[in-house]
């Protein structure tokens, strides 16, 4: 039983390796294509050579593949809006900065008494120097907190 099995495999290989491919051309000009030549034409034999085989498909990938790759994007979508979010904030940080320095800056250039306490914690009123040495701090405050937003 296995001797046959085997020969019929053989022969069922070997029959498309010996097929015959005929090309003629009627008295109408009509061009045909078959198996077997038809009597009396004129027939041109082709020759049947294999065809190339395409790549192997990728093997389709398992669950735990799936799963892995699924729950990688997750972690770089995580990663991506953490980023995003700190950005954002670093942003409004700064922008808050630089209010808060122009804010300084237009008080002392409004002019009038200026205060602030000291270490103690009492109440000093600034000198004019001080003014002066407080109003280009606050210049160069804006200049370097501002130019970042």
């Amino acid at each position: 039983m296995r001797r046959f099995l085997i020969a019929a495999i053989i022969l069922s290989a070997a029959v498309p390796a010996a097929a015959q491919l005929y090309k003629w051309v009627d008295k109408d000009g009509k061009t045909y294509y078959s198996d077997s030549p038809p009597p009396n034409q004129d027939t041109k034999r082709l020759s049947v050579g294999t065809g190339t085989t395409a790549e192997p498909a990728a093997a389709p990938k398992t669950a735990v593949q799936r799963d892995k790759d699924m729950e990688k994007g997750r972690q770089d979508a995580r990663e991506a809006a953490k980023k995003s979010d700190d950005a954002v904030k670093q942003s409004a940080a700064q922008v808050e900065q630089c209010n808060v320095a122009r804010s300084n800056l237009q008080g002392l250039v409004e002019g009038g008494r200026i205060a602030r306490y000291n270490s103690k914690g009492e109440r000093e009123v600034l000198s004019d120097e001080d003014i002066a040495k407080e109003l280009e701090r606050a210049k160069n405050d804006v200049a370097q907190i501002c130019k970042k937003t």
